[in-house]
């Protein structure tokens, strides 16, 4: 184990080269680009043998691995919001040819107007497409966890497409210290793609080709079943992966002082780090909350939801980006799956941190406190509180 300072986006990095890729299909936008020039860096000084393929467009790199994996290489490209739109169309080919793709999305708010801040949107754009989604919190996480997606992906009772999350800045551009595993160990951990369902030059097959309506059903619904099996297949993956490294981020949905708490609170990505410094705050003050991470979006965690819910009456659900429904993306998903639960506590929607706004102790004071207060539970905008009340105040 090496223990080197780096930002979250070499950490994607350093990832793919342990993983030992064998394509890397690249293009360059703001905030991700240093991912993949990194990775041109390692081609380049021979440090990973991959072929390294410049495209015209995300659509170009997403469609290069959806091949590539389809002749049985282990792959990675890297994106960004309008990027990540770009490619919608193929990230429906990828889960439908259940190919195992790990990407690297370096979450940054949608235009117009341009925004390169943290946001949440892109991927949430993207969350019926089939593919497997894992927000990360930290640089440390974002390395544990792509080469964890490779295992995840490429088990051959999943083999779906996996997109590792890290919000803009926040991770991509700081730097921490990371401990990375010895290649010797990830080799362990991590053996050559199993190839399975792949083509061979020469040889006359299909991947992906036509169907009609009287079997295109069944497909769908074996990407259904796979999704299904992702949970079981991810602990075991976790596991292994803390027996080797002595680390576990907590599994899909990751709790923080919640055993008995009076209000939680679900969060995603890094405002992680935030809201646990002040669930320590108000627990010194002798208010009892505590802090849920959703750290796996896609399958959504409904068991672990409810499992929770058991235990508190006041749920809010923090979200970084705004769709056009009932509430947030995270907080619509937390009322479904607790639909049909014995306990369904009171739920809360929170919209802050969107466009790369930071989410500060005050605003997560402010979601904690209406929690505790039982205030309406409509959707608030923490962020356009917070500004209207310096504005007021000076």
């Amino acid at each position: 184990m090496t223990r080197l300072v780096m930002s979250g986006a070499y950490a994607q990095s350093y990832a793919a080269l342990l993983a030992k890729v064998q394509v890397v299909s690249a293009y360059p936008i703001t905030p991700q680009t240093s991912i993949v020039e990194k990775l041109a860096d390692f081609v380049a000084t021979g440090k990973l043998k991959a072929e390294y393929i410049k495209v015209e467009s995300e659509h170009s790199a997403l469609q290069v691995c959806v091949s590539a994996a389809g002749l049985g290489a282990r792959t990675y490209t890297a994106t960004s919001s309008q990027g990540l739109l770009l490619m919608h169309e193929l990230l429906h080919w990828a889960s439908g040819m259940r190919a195992p793709i790990v990407m690297g999305v370096v979450n940054r708010a949608v235009a117009p107007p341009w925004d390169i801040g943290a946001d949440h949107t892109d991927t949430m754009s993207q969350r019926d497409t089939g593919w497997v989604q894992i927000y990360a919190e930290s640089n440390q996480e974002v390395l544990d966890t792509v080469l964890q997606a490779y295992r995840l992906a490429e088990d051959p009772m999943v083999r779906l497409p996996v997109m590792v999350t890290e919000d803009a800045f926040y991770l991509s551009h700081t730097v921490e210290p990371v401990d990375v595993p010895s290649q010797e160990l990830i080799d362990r951990f991590l053996p050559p793609r199993d190839a399975r369902a792949v083509l061979f030059p020469g040889v006359a097959s299909r991947l992906g080709s036509f169907t009609g309506p009287d079997h295109y059903v069944e497909f769908r619904r074996e990407v259904a079943r796979a999704m299904d099996r992702v949970p079981a297949t991810f602990a075991a993956v976790e596991a292994e992966y803390e027996r080797l490294t002595g680390r576990s981020h907590g599994g899909p949905l990751s709790t923080y002082r919640t055993d008995d708490a009076d209000a939680v609170l679900v969060t995603m990505g890094t405002a992680a780090t935030t809201a646990r410094g002040v669930v320590d705050d108000l627990r010194a003050e002798g208010r009892k909350v505590g802090l849920a991470k959703l750290r796996m979006f896609r399958p959504f965690p409904t068991l672990a939801v409810r499992d929770l819910a058991a235990t508190v009456d006041r749920l809010g659900v923090m979200d970084r980006s705004y769709t056009f429904g009932a509430t947030g993306p995270a907080a619509t998903e937390v009322a479904a799956a607790l639909y049909t639960s014995p306990h369904r506590p009171t739920i809360s929607g929170f919209f802050a941190g969107i466009g790369g706004r930071d989410v500060t102790p005050g605003e997560v004071r402010r979601m904690f406190g209406a929690l505790l207060a039982g205030e309406p539970t409509d959707v608030r905008w923490i962020d356009l509180e917070e500004q209207q009340e310096l504005k007021i105040h000076g």
